[in-house]
């Protein structure tokens, strides 16, 4: 104990500086629990496919059908010092669906960023959309947090014939994002 100070004041400067550490601690541990999550945001967009009607007995559906290059538009987030993070993609049955349907999704365009040393890749191709998640792009940065936003997706159903049993048929498309 310091001369001079009493046995109170040193019991009150000790709880003064352990809660100034205690509210230090707590502000970076909220900052960098905040700062690891990834992002990715799909507006609701419903996607009819325009299936024309059979006129001529012994004839067939077209088979594939595309929607709008920008059917689905994605916002995309993460953190720094992350590297990169993939975008993967499935489907669920909403609440029917018929597995001779074969949905198929790319992405159409890079979005925007600020990000000046940040990537985006693959996806440009269609790739079957599976009940389990695939792949579908990857974004990279470097030391930056990173987003992006307005990234065009387009969908194709394919395998659309007079075998299948007359319905309509829903699926949810889902995408999550993971390191």
């Amino acid at each position: 104990m310091k001369k001079g100070m009493n046995p109170i004041a040193i019991i009150a400067h000790r709880k003064i500086f352990s809660i100034k550490y205690y509210i230090c601690f707590t502000f970076l541990f909220i900052l960098c629990s905040h700062s690891k999550a990834q992002s990715v945001t799909v507006p609701v967009t419903n996607w009819n496919a325009t299936i024309p009607a059979i006129t001529e007995a012994g004839s067939d559906y077209s088979g594939t059908y595309s929607s709008p290059t920008n059917q689905a538009s994605i916002n995309v987030g993460l953190p720094a010092l992350l590297g990169s993070v993939k975008v993967y993609v499935h489907y669920e049955g909403n609440p029917t669906w018929n597995s001779s349907l074969v949905l198929s999704a790319k992405r159409t365009s890079n979005g925007s960023t600020l990000c000046v040393g940040c990537a985006i890749s693959g996806g440009t191709n269609y790739i079957t959309v599976p009940l389990t998640a695939v792949e579908l792009f990857r974004i990279s940065t470097i030391l930056s947090v990173t987003s992006y936003t307005g990234i065009n997706i387009q969908y194709q159903v394919s395998g659309v014939s007079v075998t299948l049993p007359a319905a309509t048929y829903n699926s949810r498309i889902v995408f999550t994002v993971s390191n």
